[in-house]
This record gives structure tokens, C-alpha cells and sequence, in this order.
């Protein structure tokens, strides 16, 4: 086992151990080896000795935390049609965001243009500058190579194959990447800020198109090359062209893109996911029927999946899940009347808890990741 300054500080970061006792106690150290590792971390400037423990009685014992502000993280949430930047501390405490109707069909010259834009005059409204910046967290709407931060060939999108996301930020950024699906991104927020007492999560993202992810014993898991969770393109009925070239997908039946494709040809104009909340919040009945019949078609589809993971819980997210009931209601009626007994006892059906938020704090978790990973810091923190 690793002996590594890394190793405390993933202790420390989780909150499982926090005191010099119960570092010991988790990990096995000798007093003095901990106290080596500790300085290490202090003197870097990774952490700091955060306030007093109750010890039980005597000497109170130190407590050790991230240093937060020593320095920031940026994150960017790109959807299909809506992209969410934001500017967090060390500790993804979100300081300052913003957000536009720009995304995938852009391209991504167009939207890190954009992001680099924006995340310039946030950082001169926080006092900082592109020096300060220590990660950068990218979910994107397609699967991405993890290992390389190189997003997969075929995208939805063709602009988008095998594009690298550090290539569109200026030379100057010196801080780590980390690059995910938006959808495994947000599975990332959801389970350690929303749900973090269920272990076994499955996460809708609902947009113009449907993105699914699975989080298995806390952890998200994304199969052998990123793809896990291709749950849109599973073949439901019909003839309904899909945005992967082929027909009857649940996406081409059941998305966004699907809703706003039958208003568009009822005499509406609809561009982006809004567009169809803002008309369910007036009532729309057009926009009410097909909300609901998509939710029956999500909830009918999710009722392998469970059968097969048999999650504690299904979040749904993303804009569309904004228009509420019929959407929410439908899917869960759908669902739990189709799942057996078994794996549908217990399980909650629910919106985000984060809410809109939940992509860009995702991003920022997977920044922080990679700016913490554990090999990493004890590499670049041993003394001896």
C-alpha cells in the first residue's frame, strides 16, 4: 500500500479521516510517517489545519482541510443547446457563473470561444487571473476517452470527433484537464452532493437529447471505452429519423429534440429544450400531451434498467425535467408499473436535488479529481 501524501489527502478530502488519530486509525501509518506526509501537504500549501476536533477530553486534536483558496477551478457544462460556465474555489464552492444559448450544434470552436471569453471577465470580476487556475472540468454531450480527455469518434455532431478540449483554451492555462460525458458529470454532483447516502444511482439527463448514467457502489461506471449508459439509442418503434442516423430510437420518440420536432411542425418555434419548459409553464396542451407520452416511453425504457442494476435510486435531471409534471409523473407511473416487485420496492423516483447547477459542480468535482489524484500530490509532494 502507498505511503503517500496523496493517499492522506484523499482521507481528508472525503471527510473519512481528518485528525492526525483518525488518519492512523484508517490508514495504519506510524505517527511519525503521518507527521512527514501532513507536512508535506502543509508546506505545499494543499492544506490546512482547519479548527480544533473534540478529542473526548484533554488537548483538543487539529483537524486538516483543503486549502480552498488557494486557488480556483473553472467548469463548463456543454449541452445541446445551453452551456453553463462557472468559477469555483479549490473545494467546488461556486464563486461566480454564467450561462447562454450556445452548445453542441455550435461546435466547439464557437463555444470554447465563448467559455475562454466569459471565463476572462468572470476572472477580472473575482480580483484573479488565468495563473490562478489550477483545473479545468469539461462534460460534454458525447463519450470521451477518460484516459486522454479526447472526446470518442462518432460524436453526435461531427465537429466534435476526436477533438482534444485542451487544444481551445490558450497556451497559457497551465492547469490540469478532466473531461467527461455531461451526463456522467453530473452523476459525479448527484451522488456525492445529492444523494450521497445512496450508493446505487441511475441518472437521466433530459435535454433535446437523453443521457443516461450509472453510478454502482458510489462510483460512476463507464464500461471498458466510456460508452456505459447508451441508453437513448435503444430501438423503441417506428420510423422517427433519430440524430444518430438511424430510426425509432427512444431519443427520436421520446427527447427533446423528438418534442420540439412535432411542435415545430404544428406551427411552433421551438429551438432549444427552454423554449418547450417555458410552454409547459403556461399550460401549453399540446406541449402537456407530448410530455407525457414521452415520459411514458423514458419510464416503459428504464424498466430493464433497473431490472438489471436495481438502483436505490433514478435522478432526473437536465432542462426538460424543468417542466415538472406531466414529464416527472409520467415517467415514474411507467416505471414503477412495469418493474417487478423486487427491485421496484423502495425505489425513489425523483428529481435532482441540485437542480440547474448540478453540471457545472460536477465539472468541478472532476477537476478537483484530477488536480488531487493521489499519485499526483505524493509525486509532487515527497520529501523522503
Amino acid at each position: 500500500m502507498s505511503t503517500g501524501s496523496g493517499v492522506a489527502l484523499d482521507l481528508i478530502r472525503s471527510g473519512a479521516a481528518t485528525t492526525r488519530a483518525a488518519l492512523i486509525e484508517h490508514l495504519g501509518w506510524s505517527r511519525i510517517t503521518l507527521a512527514r506526509r501532513l507536512d508535506e501537504l502543509l508546506t505545499a500549501e494543499i492544506i490546512v489545519v482547519s479548527g480544533q476536533a473534540d478529542s473526548g477530553g484533554g488537548r483538543p486534536a487539529e483537524s486538516f482541510a483543503i486549502k480552498r483558496d488557494a486557488g480556483i477551478l473553472f467548469s463548463v457544462d456543454i449541452g445541446g443547446s445551453h452551456t453553463r460556465v462557472a468559477i469555483t474555489d479549490l473545494v467546488s464552492t461556486i464563486l461566480i457563473e454564467d450561462e447562454a444559448d450556445i452548445g453542441l450544434w455550435e461546435g466547439p470552436d464557437a463555444v470554447f470561444t465563448w467559455a475562454s471569453q466569459v471565463f476572462d471577465y468572470l476572472l477580472r470580476q473575482l480580483g484573479k487571473t488565468r495563473g490562478d487556475v489550477r483545473g479545468i472540468g469539461v462534460g460534454v454531450p458525447g463519450p470521451v476517452d477518460v484516459a486522454t480527455g479526447r472526446l470518442a469518434s462518432p460524436q453526435i455532431d461531427a465537429q466534435w470527433n476526436d477533438v482534444l478540449v485542451k487544444d481551445y483554451f490558450p497556451a497559457e492555462f497551465t492547469a490540469i484537464f478532466a473531461v467527461d460525458r455531461d451526463v456522467n458529470v453530473m452523476a459525479v454532483a448527484e451522488s456525492r452532493l445529492g444523494w450521497p447516502e445512496s450508493r446505487d444511482i441511475v441518472v437521466l439527463k433530459l435535454g433535446l437529447g437523453i443521457g443516461c448514467s450509472f453510478v454502482l457502489d458510489g462510483r460512476v461506471y463507464r464500461g471498458a471505452r466510456g460508452g456505459a449508459g447508451d441508453f437513448s439509442h435503444s430501438f423503441r418503434f417506428g420510423a422517427a429519423p433519430c440524430t444518430c442516423g438511424r430510426a425509432g430510437c427512444l431519443e427520436a420518440v421520446a427527447s427533446g429534440y423528438a418534442i420540439s420536432r412535432e411542435l415545430n411542425s404544428r406551427g411552433y418555434r421551438i429551438r432549444t429544450s427552454g423554449d418547450i419548459v417555458a410552454l409547459a409553464r403556461v399550460g401549453s396542451p399540446d406541449v402537456e400531451g407530448l410530455l407525457s407520452a414521452a415520459g411514458a416511453e423514458i419510464g416503459t425504457a428504464l424498466v430493464d434498467v433497473v431490472g438489471l442494476l436495481n438502483p436505490a435510486v433514478v435522478v432526473i435531471g437536465g432542462i426538460l425535467s424543468e417542466a415538472g409534471d406531466p414529464l416527472m409523473s409520467s415517467i415514474r407511473d411507467a416505471l414503477l408499473s412495469g418493474v417487478r416487485a423486487f427491485s421496484g420496492t423502495g425505489l425513489v423516483v425523483a428529481p435532482s436535488r441540485i437542480g440547474n447547477k448540478v453540471g457545472v459542480l460536477g465539472a468541478s468535482l472532476i477537476a478537483q479529481d484530477a488536480l488531487f489524484d493521489a499519485d499526483r500530490i505524493s509525486h509532487l509532494t515527497r520529501t523522503v
